[in-house]
């Protein structure tokens, strides 16, 4: 692509819009600028790129703007029917993400990891392997950082460890990554991607481009993953916790490659099988990179986990609070139930995905939970499941501030208050790493208030 003789609208101002303009200025295109949103990060990422020579487009004049680009730089926080991506087809001009831009100009290796729940902790433990192993890694895409402020650093020797989400999925089509891993398929986004079908195809978009030298590293003990071997011409390697199979797999406690034994699953710092799926799967990825096992065991051995997942906040008068901000879906939500040890009060809520919260009482019903406190624009919706599937021990209470001190309040010596929303957070937040740091900064001021001492103090006592 001759980027000085394009010209490209970059739609959505966030980490990935800002990297992709300064991407593109770097390389002498004319650049225009357009969020339909007006907050403090926005105008800071409109003055920075200003000063790259990249111009703003106020919302009167984007439909003209429009006709004289040639490409569309899409945020993975814009649908790809939201109508300015719509006028772009219909104009039959170019849609990209930044991570396509990112495949585009990359020249190293590519390990690629998708998957709905885990992505996150199974980049990172990559990271920490090929780093062990003295190789010059980035975890970077849809985790750390934008693809295309990597590609520079990592050159032809690097190896870009990419955590590539659904959203990105929908505008990335030459990543062509040496391993591509599938963690598992559960429900998740419907309210984007409308059914299970158009989610699962995603999902499956990251192996179109594998060639019979390239790898597919999928979960076995997933059955829509486990179909995914048949859509790629990708040597397939499997990972399994209950079977036997060719690549990693764990048996008689211990995780194996092939018929090699690694180390103990007791030695892994995390708990729950959905973390000792996640080293599976980054043993494989990484034994397929060539990768010793020395720093693999060493790597995983000393892993501790990543923010903001089922991360310990500290401790208050015998009271346990644990950050799971990270659980967007109902799934993560149970794996974390499954994993917290003891009783809790949950604290469950956010923006909608469009799927049903009833399988996460099941769980509930089965676990220490002893108490829910909703919140958030989903609460009603939660609240409905919650007693269709008889549990009653809830609390309604909207916002989210004010919900973690009722948590808190509700919570007993010996027990956690457990932040595990089974929702998004843009209800009321940026992100779900903000709902965490707000969730620690309550903690905090909990901590402040002198509870340690053994009161716990009125609600009421805080201005709403």
């Amino acid at each position: 692509m001759l980027y000085s003789e394009q010209t490209f609208l970059v739609a959505g101002l966030s980490r990935s819009g800002v990297a992709a303009g300064e991407f593109l200025s770097a390389r002498g295109a004319k650049v225009y600028l357009y969020d339909d949103v007006d907050d403090e990060n926005v105008r800071a990422a409109l003055s920075r790129l200003g000063g790259l020579g990249c111009k703003n487009v106020p919302r009167e004049e984007l439909e003209e703007t429009s006709r004289h680009c040639d490409v569309l730089v899409l945020s993975p926080g814009i649908p790809v029917d939201h109508p300015l991506p719509v006028s772009f087809k219909r104009m039959g001009k170019r849609i990209i993400g930044e991570a396509e831009l990112g495949a585009l100009n990359l020249h190293c290796p590519c390990v690629a990891v998708t998957g709905t729940n885990g992505k996150t902790t199974t980049v990172t433990m990559l990271e920490g392997i090929f780093k062990a192993a003295g190789k010059k890694a980035i975890a970077c895409g849809n985790v750390g950082r934008p693809l295309t402020s990597c590609v520079g650093e990592l050159g032809e020797d690097g190896i870009a460890v990419a955590e590539i989400s659904s959203f990105q999925l929908e505008t990335l089509y030459s990543l062509r990554p040496h391993v591509a891993v599938v963690l598992n398929v559960t429900e998740d986004h419907l309210n984007r991607h409308y059914n299970m079908e158009n989610y699962i195809y995603l999902k499956s978009r990251i192996l179109k481009n594998s060639a019979e030298s390239e790898y597919a590293v999928l979960n076995y003990d997933d059955p829509v993953v486990r179909g995914f071997a048949e859509k790629t011409k990708a040597k397939v390697v499997w990972f399994s916790l209950r079977e036997r199979v060719e690549g990693a797999y764990l048996q008689d406690g211990s995780f194996c490659w092939y018929q090699e034994r690694l180390f103990s699953a007791e030695e892994l710092p995390l708990d729950g099988d959905h973390n000792r799926a996640n080293a599976l799967a980054a043993i494989a990825a990484a034994k397929l990179m060539g990768i010793g096992n020395s720093a693999i065991v060493t790597a995983l051995k000393s892993f501790r986990g990543v923010k903001h997942r089922l991360e310990k906040v500290g401790e208050i008068n015998g009271i346990t609070f644990i950050d799971d901000s990270k659980a967007t879906n109902v799934d993560s939500a149970i794996k974390a139930i499954g994993s917290v040890r003891g009783e809790s009060v949950i604290l469950l809520g956010g923006k909608d995905k469009g799927y049903s919260y009833e399988p996460l009482f099941d769980e509930i019903k089965r676990s220490g939970v002893v108490h829910a406190v909703i919140y958030g624009e989903n609460a009603f919706r939660i609240l409905s499941a919650a007693l269709k599937k008889g549990f009653t021990a809830v609390t309604l209470c909207r916002p989210f501030d004010l919900a973690v001190r009722v948590a808190y309040l509700t919570a007993e010596k010996g027990q956690n208050v457990l932040l595990s929303p089974a929702s998004a957070s843009f209800d009321a937040f940026a992100n779900y790493e903000e709902r965490g740091k707000r969730f620690c900064e309550l903690f905090e001021g909990f901590r402040q208030e002198g509870k340690s001492e053994g009161t716990k103090g009125d609600p009421l006592e805080e201005d709403e």
